[in-house]
């Protein structure tokens, strides 16, 4: 192996484990906290995470196992299942982004008609159309054969070997594409966009108002002027930040392996395959991402892990006191000595 293909490997190996520990730190969030399994997004969440986790143990070690042997690890029949459940689980992951963007665009548009237009039975609901979305592109290409080990990727995804179904599978190609990441980004794009114009707008009002009660306050502390106007600059780019996040690391992420799927399509580019194997793990490093950014970094996700933790440590010391009292115990003399 080469100092390249070493260096990718060790990168798959990262993203696999930190994928799993992410992923697994959300799902234990989601079982401990009620709260957090009332909320309808906590749905989209949980597929999410399902999505994540699956490829952490499915794709991410057969990509692994390509890099090191440089050829398909395995038979063609896990090879095929992998790749009907790679392409199965990118598609999934996508639309559940795109999913709850649209659940934060209700929430924030259209607050005081939230819990009428997003409840649980909604939220199945858009969840059963991304399960049969999602399902429908594999079955087709598992259908036609197009499923295999592809060497530019060192990977099991969608391939052609059979060049007569070139023209079918470039437009198959395409169209899953364009209904899959092009579909998401769009209304990632959208809901995100109108999300940032309404908080932009309040966050003016609530500005006009610090401003009068600052003009009101004369004999205000300097320092506490400049504390509410710093706390007004943060409030201004918190929305901004966040919804750039959403749509930044979703293009960062998938962009540069899409195009790479449609630019090798043309077969007038040649992509070499440490270019390949690096948009691939870019793709995987979504996994990795997710935990973050729709979850773990949120209020509520802090303070469900520290109670966890708290609840840990006081078991432990629990049973380190129990302990230490029964040894106590036993040094002592009998009563009768």
């Amino acid at each position: 192996m080469s100092i390249w293909e070493l260096l990718l490997a060790f990168v798959v190996v990262v993203l696999m484990l930190v994928a799993l520990l992410a992923n697994v730190l959300v799902l234990m969030c989601f079982l401990y906290s009620a709260d957090i399994r009332k909320q309808v997004p906590g749905l989209f969440i949980l597929n999410l995470t399902f999505c994540n986790l699956l490829m952490a143990v499915s794709s991410m070690p057969l990509t692994l196992a390509g890099i090191i042997y440089k050829s398909q690890p395995g038979g063609d029949e896990v090879c095929h299942a992998v790749g009907f459940l790679e392409t199965f689980l990118t598609t999934n992951s996508m639309l559940s982004m795109a999913a709850l963007s649209i659940d934060r665009w209700i929430a924030v548009v259209f607050p005081l008609s939230y819990h009428s237009k997003m409840r649980y039975r909604d939220a199945a609901l858009i969840l059963s159309y991304t399960w049969l979305h999602s399902a429908s592109f594999p079955i087709v290409a598992a259908s036609l054969s197009w499923l295999g080990f592809h060497h530019l990727y060192a990977s099991c995804t969608l391939y052609n070997k059979r060049p007569e179904d070139r023209t079918q599978f470039v437009i198959f190609t395409g169209v899953f594409h364009a209904l899959s990441f092009l579909l998401s980004l769009v209304v990632l794009c959208f809901t995100y966009l109108k999300v940032l114009k309404v908080a932009r707008f309040h966050c003016k009002r609530i500005d006009v108002i610090t401003m009068q009660t600052l003009v009101l306050l004369v004999d205000i502390h300097p320092s506490v002027r400049e504390r509410c106007l710093e706390e007004q600059r943060r409030r201004r780019q918190r929305a901004t930040k966040k919804i750039s996040t959403f749509i930044g690391t979703f293009i960062l992420c998938f962009a540069p392996y899409v195009i790479t799927r449609l630019v090798e399509l043309s077969s007038v580019v040649h992509i070499s395959s440490h270019w390949g194997i690096i948009s691939k793990c870019l793709s995987y490093s979504k996994a990795v991402s997710d935990p973050f950014v729709y979850s773990l970094l949120r209020h509520q996700y802090k303070k469900t892990w520290k109670d966890i933790i708290n609840k840990i440590l006081k078991r432990s010391s629990i049973n380190s006191s129990a302990l230490a009292g029964e040894s106590h115990n036993r040094n002592l003399p009998p009563l009768n000595e």
